[in-house]
């Protein structure tokens, strides 16, 4: 099964969804995450003891709350499921619901034709981001700040997207094939993937106004570490994961089944901000394990709460330039020590975009292929920042493309120069000002 969509680079005009669905941009007050179908961690924890028996009309408003938040995300299934066995007036008005929102959904006309719009790490501090050492031209070329990723996220989110899965668009089937999966959504609403790379909060990017790493915190909650410019250590939403679990506390409906995105990891200086890497901090045992546990637990926290980890290979390698042996070396190395902490993945989102192949197929007797194919990756991602949507649907695997949000973009865009991220967004109105020379 060959095919293949892509988008004419012209930008169509965009389409806005009632802002009254937008209460706010990011941002706010940090809420316990709950953006799973299944309701994620916390919700408040009752006062007496830990022992007590709920009592039914608890149980009830637990699933009624759980349903609502299931309906938002546009899964009436779920919904009615948490709701069996489950009777009263507000369950029966809310079944009255489903019932009218299941109704409204329309299957998205091809599965080939949905976006993807990834970013780097987010800039907390573009001062100290921005203070013209060696460091600076890459991150004004290739991250984005805060504010601007609040400001595209409400744009996206007014503009109609809906966050979805890889995994929402095909499955791969016992035989190897792919099979296209149903997206069923309201007829004003179009899907979209999010994803962001390395987040693995390297060492180079210390004391340049970045986040440090991703933890829960007491209550569970996935927040990152932060240190400010008067060293003094915080820890809040300063990067993009819980920033789009604030997003989703008040816009539910901005997330399919519970679903949010992809957070790509290299391995050699440790993934989400822990320096977990045996092979380049094994001579501090005791301080490798901490690491590994932190790391550890923290991913199993991201992926109970919606995300998803895909390898970006364990050395930021070149797939087009690297060798056979080097390729292979790479991904084994990212077995013996990511895989281990966030568990299997069927997804690769290649460094530097750099690809197998241009828009023909994969040559399936590519050795590198096959390495690809044997390490158990199945989607593969590329980098285009021309098209709205590309993808190509084979015998084994789905190959994305991604359009990179970043400071060449936003430049070029906001310049007139380019009309790439027209589809989803205003450049112009989004571009951080205190970038270089704006």
């Amino acid at each position: 099964m060959a095919r293949a969509t892509r988008a004419p680079h012209a930008a169509p005009s965009r389409r806005t969804v009632s802002t009254a669905l937008a209460a706010t941009a990011l941002g706010g007050t940090a809420l316990t995450a709950a953006g799973c179908t299944q309701g994620g961690p916390g919700g408040g924890k009752g006062g007496g003891s830990a022992s007590k028996k709920p009592t039914a009309e608890e149980i009830r408003a637990q699933k009624v709350s759980r349903a609502q938040r299931q309906l938002a995300q546009h899964d009436p299934d779920a919904a009615e499921k948490t709701l069996k066995g489950q009777d009263g007036d507000e369950v029966d008005a809310l079944r009255t619901k489903i019932s009218s929102a299941r109704d409204a959904l329309v299957e998205w006309p091809n599965d080939l034709q949905v976006s993807h719009l990834f970013f780097h790490t987010l800039i907390v501090d573009p001062e100290r981001a921005f203070d013209g050492d060696e460091d600076a031209q890459g991150y004004d070329d290739y991250m984005c700040t805060i504010d601007e990723f609040t400001k595209i996220m409400k744009d996206v989110y007014d503009d109609g997207y809906v966050l979805v899965s890889p995994h929402d668009i095909c499955e791969k089937q016992d035989d190897g094939t792919m099979k296209p999966l149903p997206i069923r959504l309201p007829k004003d609403r179009k899907p979209m993937v999010l994803s962001q790379d390395d987040v693995c909060y390297y060492e180079y990017m210390e004391g340049d106004g970045f986040a440090t790493d991703l933890h829960p915190n007491a209550e569970g909650r996935v927040v990152n570490s932060y240190t400010d410019a008067d060293g003094k250590t915080s820890e809040g939403s300063y990067d993009m994961v819980p920033l789009v679990d604030d997003f989703l506390e008040d816009h539910p409906d901005f997330s399919y089944h519970g679903h949010k995105g992809v957070l790509a990891l290299t391995g050699y200086n440790g993934i989400l901000g822990y320096r977990s890497s045996k092979r380049e901090y094994g001579d501090h045992p005791d301080k490798l394990k901490t690491a590994q546990e932190q790391a550890k637990k923290t991913a199993d926290a991201l992926k109970d709460t919606g995300w998803e980890i895909a390898s970006h290979s364990w050395g930021h390698l070149d797939i087009k330039k690297s060798s056979l042996a080097h390729l292979t070396r790479d991904f084994d190395r990212w077995d013996a020590e990511v895989k281990p902490l966030t568990g299997a993945t069927d997804m690769l989102i290649l460094p530097f975009g750099a690809d197998l192949s241009g828009v023909p197929p994969y040559d399936t007797q590519d050795p590198k292929y096959r390495a690809v194919r044997d390490h158990g990756f199945d989607y593969i991602f590329l980098v285009d920042g021309t098209a709205e949507y590309w993808a190509q649907m084979q015998d084994g695997y789905l190959r994305q493309a991604r359009m990179n949000v970043d400071g060449i973009r936003l430049r070029a865009n906001a310049a007139g120069q380019e009309t790439s991220l027209e589809p989803f967004f205003d450049s112009s109105s989004v571009i951080d000002h205190s970038r270089p020379g704006l």
